[in-house]
């Protein structure tokens, strides 16, 4: 799998608790954010209403994308 490297900016007392869970699961703080993501995204691809609102956005910026090609 191709990886990405970002910056992310937590605030103190998230991140704090963020490493305590990561400690006390036995994974490191980058996988147990990558396995929230992944949970994350699996939520919210089984939700019909943030599905529906993706799916108006993306027509919404197809016709915008004809539209600068005319």
């Amino acid at each position: 799998m191709k990886a990405r490297q970002t910056t992310l900016r937590i605030p103190e007392d998230l991140a704090n608790k963020a490493e305590l869970i990561a400690r006390t699961k036995g994974t490191s703080l980058n996988q147990l954010i990558i396995d929230s993501l992944a949970v994350e995204i699996d939520r919210v691809r089984r939700d019909k209403k943030f599905m529906d609102t993706l799916t108006h956005l993306l027509e919404r910026d197809k016709d915008i994308l004809r539209a600068l090609g005319e």
